[in-house]
């Protein structure tokens, strides 16, 4: 089975999908950004835009997955967003036509609460630099650019499951993806402070400068 999980940057993808693979026995996690990013460093500055646009990464996306699901017993879990219907069809669509068991999740959230979590980690400088008020990284400021464009899109019915998580908190997030899922996930023994650390880890583990 694949989880892929969607929505916009800020929407919860990475840390729920760290959540489920820590509490889910064999499970991996196969982060598509990762070959996206290699391509993208491959071009010369002037060139680099959305490796989404880059057939070679549709292609190679569904190349790497499908041998993964094919060859690895647990559970696949991709957080990545994909917001144009075409490229969702190319990749998504196209694990199913393989016979795969995709479960595709959205999760969505007011514009508001996407924006405070942003500053709860630490990427205020982001919504500076939108505001015109200073300078950013990149990847974060045209992502605050995109998320209306996101939230509107990942609302549409092609791109259900949705999964609202306003006051929802990573864990129970990962609960819900469980159930609807049909798997069992592990308890969650770690109390408020552990679990800020751990989500702050996988934070910085994401980073990206360019």
């Amino acid at each position: 089975m694949l989880l892929w999980i969607n929505g916009p940057f800020g929407g919860g993808k990475t840390q729920t999908a760290h959540e489920i693979r820590r509490r889910l026995p064999g499970s991996v996690i196969c982060d598509p950004e990762d070959a996206g990013f290699g391509l993208r460093r491959m071009l010369p500055p002037e060139l680099r835009g959305d490796f989404q646009d880059l057939a070679s990464w549709r292609q190679g996306v569904v190349e790497v997955l499908d041998l993964t699901l094919t060859e690895h017993d647990g559970v696949v879990i991709v957080p990545m967003t994909v917001t144009d219907p075409d490229y969702f069809a190319e990749t998504i669509g196209r694990l199913r036509e393989l016979g795969h068991d995709v479960r595709h999740f959205a999760l969505l959230a007011q514009r508001e609460t996407v924006l405070e979590r942003l500053r709860e980690r630490g990427f205020g400088n982001v919504l500076q630099y939108v505001a015109g008020k200073g300078s950013s990284l990149r990847r974060e400021s045209w992502a605050v650019q995109q998320l209306d464009h996101c939230l509107e899109r990942l609302r549409e019915p092609e791109f259900a499951e949705h999964l609202w998580t306003d006051h929802s908190t990573v864990p129970k997030t990962a609960d819900r993806i469980a159930v609807l899922a049909g798997l069992t996930l592990g308890p969650n023994n770690d109390g408020p402070l552990r679990t800020r650390l751990r989500q702050a880890k996988v934070g910085l583990r994401h980073i990206r400068f360019d």
